[in-house]
């Protein structure tokens, strides 16, 4: 079936392009929200080719495709949208939103989505929103960091100036780390990003004492009207705030100075107004909660006799159907700014290695050749992190497939806490992910043997239920 032909399935099963309210794509679902869910032909679905997997959420219906394939799904909805089957509402409403541009319509046009959020899926959405940008940038340091761990492992000897370059390399995103989150979160928030990273730029600038040096004791911070003021390196929340309250306040002064004076005004104020705050109200109290509550959680996923690595190895997967897995990375970032240890990755990856076992074992029952094939592909790009096309279209089918991958997930995410292994880096795992774990040969065994062990009990319970499973799934 060609792009064309699955475009027109999918209008055919929502009751056709006039009954979109706007629509998007992820890395591998394509998103609509609609204007009368009651027109889904829910019987359809199953019938569109490469398709793998359907569900709604938070006011979307989500079609599953993968990545590459959603892209091209998309291009071609789109273009039947636009060749005039659907309403002209649609074309000129919903343009903005295609082109991912971050601007104030594609909020505009999201503001039904969020209508159909409870709050905690609000915020994970506004978060991620504005940490998900970010992630390239973190993945390449990540990367940098293996590359320099492999060289050593491998016998290499790096001079002065090498590692001098290194450490441009793998410590600039960390060190200005506040300065990406301000412009990313005033981007967001409809303001002007320059203005944050001129805010954020403040908030770590070499005026200010380094955080860190503060709380070891080797530098004083600054004493101002009885307050301490230090820099803000290496946090998360305090920067987010900064981008949220320079939008609002560059916002607040746009509706009453002459655009006479604009220019000058309105970003005095802003920027000054917003540095005041953060320096000497807001800042310090949320510095305090960010490390209190991030501080918990770790200590939550340390809990004795590794309960905590358990848990989190078997049901981190789960957070990716609902979409909470985005708040993981404010914790990853914090991890490796504060030690350079991130033991979330490799039980990110138990978790996907378990439900890859079972996927693959479940796919091997099948006799049809053609449902294995659409199994075993939808599977695959698990070995790149990817996981919405495996657990959609394979593993959520059956309750005793996606509790044999908990299963192996939680005894991978065992073996992560027997081996103590922690990553270098984020925003990659699985096989990806093996540059993470560079530091030495044995870390890089240890990370096979979570793979393995993960996906070896994920695919034998799978075999233990063989008859019930076939059954469930044929």
């Amino acid at each position: 079936m060609s792009d064309k032909q699955i475009a027109q399935e999918i209008l055919k099963t929502i009751g056709g392009p006039d009954n979109i309210e706007n629509y998007s794509h992820c890395a591998t679902r394509l998103r609509i929200v609609l204007k009368d869910n009651s027109l889904v032909d829910k019987d359809h679905v199953d019938t569109i080719d490469d398709l793998k997997g359907y569900f709604y959420s938070t006011g979307q219906h989500q079609f599953v495709f993968g990545t590459g394939r959603v892209n091209q799904v998309y291009q071609a909805v789109e273009s039947e949208i636009n060749s005039g089957q659907g309403d002209s509402a649609i074309n000129s409403t919903e343009a903005d939103e295609m082109s991912h541009d971050g601007e104030a319509n594609q909020n505009k046009d999201k503001k039904k989505d969020k209508d159909n959020m409870n709050p905690a899926q609000r915020v994970v959405r506004v978060l991620a929103d504005i940490l998900v940008p970010l992630i390239p940038v973190l993945v390449t340091t990540g990367l940098l960091m293996g590359i320099r761990g492999l060289l050593t492992e491998l016998g290499f000897t790096l001079s002065d100036d090498i590692n001098a370059i290194f450490t441009l390399l793998t410590d600039t995103a960390f060190a200005f780390l506040p300065v990406f989150i301000t412009y990313s979160a005033v981007k967001k928030f409809n303001g002007n990003p320059i203005l944050g990273i001129a805010v954020g730029l403040m908030l770590v600038a070499p005026q200010l004492p380094n955080a860190y040096d503060v709380a070891s004791g080797a530098s004083e911070p600054l004493q101002v009207m009885g307050i301490e003021i230090f820099g803000y390196q290496g946090t998360i929340f305090p920067a987010i705030i900064a981008g949220w309250l320079i939008a609002k306040i560059e916002s607040w002064f746009r509706k009453f100075v002459p655009s006479v004076i604009d220019l000058i005004v309105t970003p005095f104020f802003t920027i000054t107004i917003t540095l005041a705050i953060m320096l000497f109200i807001l800042g310090p109290i949320i510095q305090v909660i960010e490390s209190a509550v991030i501080g918990f959680i770790v200590n939550v996923i340390n809990a004795p006799l590794g309960i905590g690595y358990i848990i989190f190895g078997g049901l981190q997967q789960l957070l990716v159907v609902t979409g909470l897995h985005h708040s993981l990375s404010i914790i990853e970032i914090s991890l490796l700014d504060h030690s350079d240890a991130n033991i979330l990755n490799p039980l990110m990856t138990a978790s996907m290695a378990g439900q890859f076992g079972a996927a693959i074992s479940a796919a091997l029952l099948m006799k049809d050749k053609v449902k294995r094939s659409q199994m075993i592909s939808s599977a695959l790009p698990t070995l790149f992190g990817i996981t919405e096309p495996l657990l959609f279209g394979v593993n959520m089918r059956s309750l005793r497939i996606l509790l044999s991958g908990i299963a192996g997930g939680a005894l991978g995410g065992l073996t992560s806490y027997l081996f103590s292994l922690s990553a270098s880096g984020m925003g990659i795992t699985f096989l990806p992910g093996l540059l993470l774990y560079t530091s030495s040969f044995a870390t890089l065994m240890h990370y096979f043997i979570v793979i393995l062990v993960a996906f070896v009990v994920g695919f034998v319970v799978v075999k233990v239920q063989s008859k019930q499973i076939r059954q469930e799934i044929v």
